[in-house]
């Protein structure tokens, strides 16, 4: 097999679109909290489908290669931000019709909106802990931290979270403690 180009024929074919039924979604959403850009997370979707495809070797368990494709997506992610650093243009040089073009604003949610708000390590722990449903063990194995680590992160990202979607008028928690805890 020639480096760079993934295996073809039916069962080739066959074994693609099961990763893509078993990963898009994960890479889509992962990559998404990184970029912020529909069309950047689907170029990395298909780098990382396509790596999965031409990867040599077995991995030990399904776990494993799901930890793989995380790993792979972040890093895939970071190089992706890297190399736009460097690949800044004034929008003089960019041309009329380049202006006009852009991708689709993602639907409006409050939410999502105060995720994508917080820090990267903030987060990238949200979103395996309450979109994949990964615990804080395995997100420390899969970010290369400790448990304790991931668990600061998760305490920290929702106070951040609470205090960003707190409506000027909503009482805060001490508020309510010392009021009876009735609102």
């Amino acid at each position: 097999m020639a480096a760079g180009r993934a295996p073809t024929g039916p069962a080739a074919e066959q074994r693609a679109r099961a990763l893509v039924d078993r990963y898009a979604n994960l890479i889509l959403r992962l990559s998404y909290t990184y970029l912020k850009s529909t069309y950047d997370a689907e170029d990395v979707c298909q780098d990382i489908i396509i790596k999965l495809m031409n990867r040599e070797g077995r991995f030990s368990s399904p776990a494993h290669e799901r930890a793989w494709v995380i790993r792979a997506t972040k890093n895939a992610c970071k190089d992706m931000l890297r190399q736009a650093q460097r690949k800044t243009l004034p929008l003089e040089e960019l041309g009329e019709s380049s202006l006009r073009a852009h991708a689709p604003e993602p639907p409006h949610d409050e939410v999502l909106d105060a995720v994508m708000a917080l820090p990267a390590s903030y987060r990238e722990a949200v979103f395996l802990k309450y979109f994949e449903g990964y615990s804080s063990a395995q997100i420390a194995k899969i970010l290369g931290c400790k448990q304790n680590t991931v668990d600061a992160r998760l305490s920290r990202a929702r106070a951040k979270l609470r205090s960003m979607l707190r409506t000027p008028d909503a009482p805060s928690q001490r508020q309510r403690k010392t009021s009876g805890g009735r609102p």
